[in-house]
């Protein structure tokens, strides 16, 4: 993640009081999960880290979800994202619209989810 990637991130969260970060079990993805917490400096309510693939993701999406943040932000692979985000639809009350995503998830587009750019642009659909 980059410094201006980072920046973009903690200015979409903006005035939330606390927030929930999801990460892929991957180093890159766990390190900037804890970047993001670092930056941002408030308080998360939990942190959840889910496999690139799983049987159903049913654990992890719940925990994720359970906290009801004011914003969720998710740093991720692809794959990961997608198989957490079908489970997050169908059985938790999760909105994408209180989602937040890095770059890395920059392609995988969802209504209402919103992200960051390396450069520092930001997106929203």
């Amino acid at each position: 993640m980059t410094d201006a990637e980072l920046e973009a991130l903690v200015k979409l969260i903006g005035g939330a009081r606390h927030i929930v970060i999801g990460t892929a079990a991957d180093p890159a993805s766990r390190a900037d999960g804890e970047r993001i917490a670092d930056a941002w400096g408030d308080l998360v309510l939990a942190t959840v880290t889910w496999p690139e693939t799983a049987a159903s993701w049913l654990r992890q999406a719940q925990r994720f979800a359970a906290p009801d943040p004011d914003i969720w932000v998710v740093s991720a692979t692809p794959a990961g994202w997608a198989g957490m985000t079908r489970r997050l639809q169908m059985s938790t009350s999760w909105s994408p619209h209180r989602t937040v995503v890095t770059a890395a998830l920059a392609e995988v587009r969802q209504p209402g989810v919103r992200g960051a750019r390396a450069d520092g642009t930001t997106w929203e659909d």
